[in-house]
């Protein structure tokens, strides 16, 4: 049995949840316990503090985990990612007063710098030959400067909101973080074919995210201009229609160019366009 280490509460633990549960695989987190076992799959869920994730997966503890990459880059543990899952995404940035002006990196040169991931900031400063005080403070990093404690901060930054709201301005991208899967270097052979399946499900997950399963009906004298306006996934699936003179079309469609194409589509003739959600795709 695998066991997978997630993080407790949060924007994390709500999407790793969600890719769980449409991956078939059955978990019960009404009651507040820190171990939990999947009754249709092999596979026990850890619930950990983010910061604990990689050292419970590089020491054993745990065979995976799910963390935020900027937690794995902070914490530098022997551990290996095996698959980015492309949700809980985010920036770690340095930011500033918004009423100074902004030189370059050169102005934290004798700063202070406050921040919960120092071994990050510390490691883009000496990259860049920066001389800067890093302050580590947890909870709050945004209102140090406003309270004097520091000059500048390096946080993580989603929206932007909370930066805006402490009168503070985003000046250097540092990383781009979001969820990755991690996993233990000594798994064994049994665990690894479990998370080759794993794997298996997770990928028909997100292969089918953004994607529309699109049924139409085609001016048979049009249908090669029509095909040829499809980007599907090999070749569009084409059937006559009782009617003469016109079949059926289905396809995959990518959502970012839903309607630009079906735009294109409808000026071919294309009519009674059914567009459906994919829940999963293996290809």
């Amino acid at each position: 049995m695998l066991r997978i280490a997630v993080q407790a509460k949060g924007r994390l633990f709500e999407e790793t949840m969600a890719l769980l549960e449409e991956s078939d695989i059955k978990l019960s987190t009404t009651k507040r316990t820190l171990l939990v076992q999947s009754p249709n799959f092999p596979i026990e869920v850890l619930f950990l503090r983010d910061d604990d994730i990689p050292q419970t997966v590089a020491t054993g503890v745990a065979d995976l985990g799910i963390v935020g990459e900027n937690e794995f880059m902070e914490k530098e543990e022997d551990a290996e990612i095996i698959k980015r899952l492309g949700f809980s995404k985010c920036r770690l940035s340095l930011a500033m007063p918004k009423d100074l002006e902004y030189p370059g990196l050169s102005w934290f040169n004798g700063k202070k710098i406050a921040t919960s991931y120092p071994v990050i900031l510390r490691n883009f400063l000496k990259k860049n030959d920066v001389n800067a005080e890093i302050h580590v403070i947890t909870g709050s990093v945004e209102v140090s400067p406003g309270i004097g404690l520091a000059d500048a901060i390096f946080d993580i930054v989603s929206s932007g909101s909370t930066l805006v709201s402490n009168r503070l301005k985003e000046v250097e991208v540092v990383m781009k973080s979001e969820a990755l899967l991690i996993g233990n270097k000594d798994m064994s052979d049994e665990k690894k074919a479990v998370l080759e399946e794993l794997l298996f499900r997770m990928n028909a997950v997100k292969t089918a995210e953004d994607k529309k399963y699109v049924l139409m009906n085609a001016p048979k004298d049009k249908l090669e201009e029509i095909i040829d306006v499809l980007p599907g996934m090999k070749s569009p699936t084409v059937m006559p229609l009782a009617q003469e003179g016109w079949c059926s079309v289905h396809t995959v469609l990518d959502e970012k160019r839903f309607w630009e194409i079906i735009g294109k589509l409808k000026a071919l003739g294309a009519e009674g366009i059914l567009v459906l959600p994919i829940e999963k795709m293996i290809v």
